[in-house]
């Protein structure tokens, strides 16, 4: 797989087209940070056919938020949980609107 992603895929957040190597670089982390991440399991990268983890944009900004955790001090173990409170707390959030907004709309004023 190429650095590059194919056409089809440069609006696919998912792709996995950076290597470790393109990553880390990409981070200005080391390979070990990314694997100890990915053993923290905060991020799972594909793996090519060959074996080599490959990692998508969503991945490297997930990598890029633990490093800066990191970066302030943060033991890796507590920044990939804080990391993942972060998505659900922010998961959560857009429920709720989803469901204020279903509770608010046109039927809910229709029995008045």
């Amino acid at each position: 797989m190429p650095d590059n992603p194919p056409a089809g895929h440069l609006d696919d957040d998912d792709y996995p087209a950076y290597t470790m190597g393109r990553a880390a670089d990409l981070l200005g982390a080391t390979p070990a940070f990314l694997r100890a991440v990915g053993e923290a399991g905060l991020i799972t990268p594909l793996r090519s056919e060959g074996g080599h983890r490959r990692y998508s944009r969503r991945q490297l900004r997930i990598a890029a938020r633990a490093r800066e955790l990191v970066g302030q001090g943060t033991p890796i173990e507590a920044a990939c949980r804080i990391i993942d409170l972060e998505d659900r707390l922010g998961e959560a959030l857009r429920d709720n609107e989803e469901l204020r907004r279903r509770l608010d709309g046109p039927a809910a004023g229709a029995g008045h």
